[in-house]
């Protein structure tokens, strides 16, 4: 019986990975760029619409404001979010690392918002590792239909 981790682990993974018809080398590249096997525990969003605008909450824990970028392009909102990634550097200056658990590195989601919203309809705020993006709806410009009238 298949019963859930309080851990966060998938029992269901760890039963498959035992058949040799089972490959999961594109999840294992995938977790790799992002945060190891919990990437998939990461920028977890919600999103409620109320009457005048879609509210978005992300999370982001351990990030700061200056780590985290917004951007609108072609109706995409996109988010990302970076740190640590100059670890390294500072590795060759105060030692070698036994074991790492905490993340340095990048990741990144995208949501379709429309092309009708600008950088300036979108507004943002970021305390205590949520980041709230309040985007209005647009009604789309539908062309009206001209019907000629037919006499007779």
């Amino acid at each position: 019986m298949l019963m859930p981790s309080i851990f966060g682990e998938d029992l269901f993974d760890n039963f498959m990975r035992d058949f040799p018809f089972y490959s999961d080398k594109d999840m294992k590249k995938m977790e790799k760029k992002l945060y190891g096997r919990r990437g998939k525990n990461l920028m977890k969003t919600d999103i409620k619409e109320t009457d005048s605008a879609y509210e978005l909450e992300m999370d982001l824990p351990g990030f700061t404001k200056d780590e985290i970028k917004v951007s609108l392009e072609n109706g995409y909102l996109t988010i990302s979010a970076a740190k640590g990634l100059d670890k390294d550097e500072e590795e060759k200056k105060t030692g070698k690392y036994i074991r790492r658990e905490r993340y340095a590195g990048a990741c990144q989601r995208t949501f379709y918002v429309g092309e009708d919203v600008t950088r300036e309809d979108v507004k943002g705020e970021f305390k205590h590792g949520i980041l709230k993006l309040t985007i209005p709806k647009k009604q789309a410009q539908v062309p009206e239909k001209k019907y000629i009238a037919i006499e007779g």
